[in-house]
């Protein structure tokens, strides 16, 4: 049934938790903040034509109605490479990078604060950096925690939700590779030639922040990816409690695939593979924390294909019998969006995944 169709037909908002980072999280966002509910109206700000500040009207939810009553993102923290990398160094900071888009994907009105926010210095001491990252850097010395700065960071921007790091511990990625070899760091992980076997966290005792949790549990919909595989969606699982949390939630889970392998990360994966390792990095969890597994079955174009067969990249491939033997139901559509390179259509995605939330029994809160 399709989401208008279902929105029609039942009072039902949605509660919803996106897990990730890169790119592949920030496209989703944009995606499903067309959705949220916005009961206080706010309002995000332009320079209108006479170089005043004004009011930028809100913008309408789609004909059927707002569906999303909460929004969550909860974002990867070990990024250690450009500008985040530099702030990580010098000011012994989580990376701000990955937040930092969140908050411009889910920004009410992504114009002037929001064109701000990415603005990236070219010249000077402070080449490279971004003005949004050294904005919640300074936040971060401010109210002494960078979890409070993203929070305050996202009201300015009157984002359409919540952001969450996955944790507050200053976590070190490390990977053993199929050389046997130990490399530590993310960017150092994805510059490697070799196959990642295990991926962990240093310390290992990172651990979620409260809110994080009381999202999950009371969450109706949660999904993780798209995504680079390990350094994107698995970090997150590596937060002790992050998987137990999810196996207990009673929401809908939805694994969102990738279009493409990706070198370094994937290369040669099929989709259930995927769901495999993510698995194996989830604490022990036995049970399957995905109750769906969305797969793109659409065309992509004869050129677009070349490009990244290039770099021996290949779309991943719709294992659907395996996948369904792990306890997961593939959703099968087309989700591509072709510019300079391939990204999942927003829209669509949003589209889709609400359509799953709104299918299933909106979930009993686990918290009060």
């Amino acid at each position: 049934m399709s989401l208008r169709k279902l929105t029609e037909s039942k009072e039902k908002d949605l509660r919803v938790v996106a897990i990730g980072g890169g790119t592949g999280l920030s496209t989703l966002l944009r995606g499903l903040k067309r959705y949220v509910v916005t009961p206080d109206r706010r309002r995000g700000i332009r320079l209108g034509e006479s170089a005043r500040v004004e009011r930028a009207p809100t913008p309408p939810c789609p004909e059927s109605h707002c569906i999303i009553r909460e929004l969550s993102a909860v974002v990867t923290v070990t990024d250690d490479g450009g500008s985040s990398g530099r702030l990580r160094e010098d000011f012994k900071m989580l990376p701000p990078g990955d937040i930092r888009n969140c908050m411009v994907a889910l920004s009410e009105d992504e114009h002037l604060l929001s064109r701000l926010f990415q603005y990236r210095f070219e010249h000077g001491e402070l080449e490279g950096h971004s003005f949004g990252n050294l904005f919640v850097a300074a936040l971060s010395h401010i109210t002494g925690d960078f979890a409070q700065a993203v929070q305050m960071s996202s009201q300015i921007l009157a984002a359409r939700g919540k952001i969450f790091p996955a944790t507050n511990t200053n976590v070190t990625l490390a990977a053993d590779m199929d050389d046997g070899s130990l490399v530590r760091g993310e960017t150092n992980i994805t510059a490697s030639k070799r196959s990642i076997v295990e991926l962990r966290l240093e310390p290992e005792t990172a651990d979620p922040l409260p809110q994080t949790l009381e999202a999950i549990a009371n969450a109706d919909l949660i999904t993780l990816g798209p995504g680079s595989l390990y350094t994107s969606l698995i970090t997150n699982m590596l937060v002790r409690g992050i998987p137990e949390a999810l196996s207990a939630s009673r929401a809908t889970k939805v694994f969102v695939c990738n279009l493409m392998t990706q070198a370094n990360e994937s290369l040669g994966l099929t989709a259930s593979q995927h769901i495999e390792k993510i698995m194996q990095h989830a604490g022990g969890v036995k049970v399957p924390i995905f109750d769906y597994a969305l797969i793109n079955t659409g065309d992509i174009s004869a050129a677009r294909l070349e490009q990244y067969a290039r770099e021996g990249q290949q779309p991943i491939v719709a294992d659907l019998e395996r996948v369904r033997a792990l306890g997961v139901e593939p959703v099968m559509g087309n989700f591509v969006h072709e510019g300079d390179v391939l990204r999942h259509d927003y829209d669509l995605l949003a589209e889709r995944l609400l359509e799953l939330g709104m299918e299933r029994p909106v979930a009993v809160s686990g918290v009060g």
